[in-house]
């Protein structure tokens, strides 16, 4: 069995791009971990300062159901600025996640996608790549880039690298856990056609699945593979 680490910029993140894979992993006896970077609200406003941190603690006790629901070990919140990661130096973030791979040596990491929309994101990429670079006596052994809906998509190919999915997972059995993880984080589920809109997830899901040739699956670009 193996010690997985998902790492996501926002609450919510972790559900969209592999909360059906999370849940089949924990199903299937695997350690699944999720660390949390960003506190996930006060872009909202116009200043960070008076952000309702009421409603940043409300999201957060959201994302500890999400994680219990899944059926992760733990979840990790770290609490930088919400789509403001590049005004904290990239070796704070990077400092974070090699603690977090220190101290839990997780053998996969699943991350962002370098080229979404979302400033966040590509950030979080950068940091997990520098934090798992493969130096000798480092766990991780594989890394993945996860596709997150109104992001990935939404950045049309136009930024550096395009998503390229080249890993499959089966999430026939666990879709229905997925969408209700969605639903617990009720201030970001939002109506259809909305990409985040529960039916608009199920779709994606269904669309992955019939390239493939399974009823949901979903997508993910293989970073790197030490076998």
């Amino acid at each position: 069995m193996n010690r997985v680490l998902v790492i996501a910029a926002h609450p919510d993140d972790e559900v969209l791009g592999c909360g059906g894979t999370i849940a089949r992993l924990a199903q299937e006896g695997h350690d699944v971990y999720i660390a949390i970077m960003g506190e996930g609200i006060t872009s909202r406003y116009q200043a960070r300062e008076p952000a309702d941190q009421a409603l940043v603690e409300v999201l957060h006790v959201q994302t500890r159901r999400v994680a219990e629901l899944l059926g992760a070990k733990d979840v990790f919140l770290f609490g930088l600025p919400d789509n403001r990661f590049d005004t904290v130096p990239l070796l704070e973030v990077v400092r974070i996640l090699e603690g977090l791979i220190e101290d839990l040596n997780p053998e996969v990491v699943y991350t962002h996608h370098g080229g979404d929309l979302n400033i966040d994101h590509a950030l979080v990429f950068r940091a997990t790549l520098t934090a798992t670079r493969p130096m000798k006596g480092r766990p991780v052994k594989r890394v993945y880039a996860y596709e997150t809906a109104s992001s990935t998509e939404w950045a049309f190919q136009k930024f550096s690298p395009a998503f390229y999915p080249n890993v499959f997972v089966d999430i026939s059995h666990t879709l229905d856990i997925k969408l209700q993880a969605m639903q617990l984080y009720e201030s970001e589920v939002c109506p259809s056609p909305h990409p985040r809109s529960l039916q608009a997830l199920r779709v994606i899901a269904q669309r992955w699945g019939s390239v493939v040739g399974l009823d949901a699956a979903e997508a993910f670009e293989l970073i790197r593979y030490v076998h």
